[in-house]
């Protein structure tokens, strides 16, 4: 999907059915693309993508077509009807604010149904339609602030931020990778003993979207076997995230910068660093675009 939207042709193979199944939803139930230019046909966008999708589960589940649509059209971020609604009863729901975008009340919807097909649906619809870093900020980070919030008030549902996070790594995962043949001068890990990697995978697949290439570590990365990949791959840019200030010991920095040769760029990503102790020479990324930004000009 582009930033335009989909054809009818192009949503019917994305949903596996036939144009004309489309064009009779449009017709019959209004269920048609909602973007449309002068001169220029009408496409369908990642929320009518999201109604197209609910449309066609009710149906497979024996819904009739007049009462799937009613369901779908709703709201672009509709529930899946009445057969899905028990697990996620009991007012059970993630907050996000009147002014939510329409694809994170679906995807807190799904995440509350533990309904992981769902997930993903939304999340590759939102990664292809608008790209990375939207989908970050406006899809996956509210709903990832908004489960955290229901966990602290209530200490429950944490089997619904693990498949959510799984789903997001998933969907991220899919962003399609520059060339083999181009070497990754980036190099993205977590600091040692931090768990929390989703900002280095979403860093990951929208530098991969802007073609430059990575390696990512993962969680948990111990200073010497930090050192020893920089030393084994020479990266331009190292990336070292910390979430929480138990992780964000500037230490881990002091090596790289002490390293005979060392990255060209060392940023420290994430709140765990203390920004007052930061040595001059590490560059702190306060955001996804920044560290694009920060990252891509210096593998230029």
């Amino acid at each position: 999907m582009t930033g335009e939207g989909l054809s009818p042709g192009a949503a019917a193979r994305r949903l596996g059915v036939a144009v004309t199944t489309l064009r009779t939803w449009h017709q019959r139930y209004g269920l048609g693309p909602s973007r449309h230019e002068p001169g220029h046909h009408r496409r369908y966008t990642v929320e009518d993508m999201v109604r197209l999708q609910v449309m066609q589960r009710l149906t497979a589940q024996g819904v009739a077509p007049a009462e799937a649509a009613a369901w779908a059209c709703r709201s672009p971020d509709a529930d899946t009807g009445p057969a899905d609604d028990a697990p996620a009863g009991g007012g059970q729901t993630i907050a996000l604010g009147g002014r939510a975008d329409p694809a994170a009340r679906g995807l807190a919807r799904a995440a509350m149904r533990l309904d992981g097909p769902s997930m993903r649906y939304i999340l590759d619809s939102a990664v292809t339609g608008r790209g990375v870093v939207p989908t970050w900020e406006k899809v996956m980070m509210p709903v990832l602030i908004g489960i955290g919030e229901r966990y602290e008030a209530t200490e429950r549902f944490v089997e619904v931020e693990h498949l959510l996070s799984r789903s997001i790594t998933e969907a991220l995962a899919a962003v399609p990778r520059p060339p083999r043949d181009r070497a990754p001068r980036v190099l993205l890990a977590a600091a040692d003993e931090e768990q929390h990697t989703l900002p280095l995978e979403a860093l990951a697949a929208a530098l991969a979207e802007n073609g430059v290439p990575s390696r990512l570590l993962g969680a948990r990365v111990p200073p010497r076997a930090l050192l020893d990949a920089v030393d084994r791959t020479g990266p331009t840019v190292v990336v070292l995230w910390s979430q929480l200030p138990t992780t964000g010991d500037v230490t881990q920095l002091d090596r790289l910068l002490s390293l005979p040769r060392p990255p060209l760029v060392i940023g420290a990503a994430g709140p765990g660093w203390p920004a007052a102790s930061l040595p001059p020479a590490v560059t702190p990324l306060t955001g996804l675009a920044s560290a694009i930004h920060v990252v891509t000009a210096a593998c230029a």
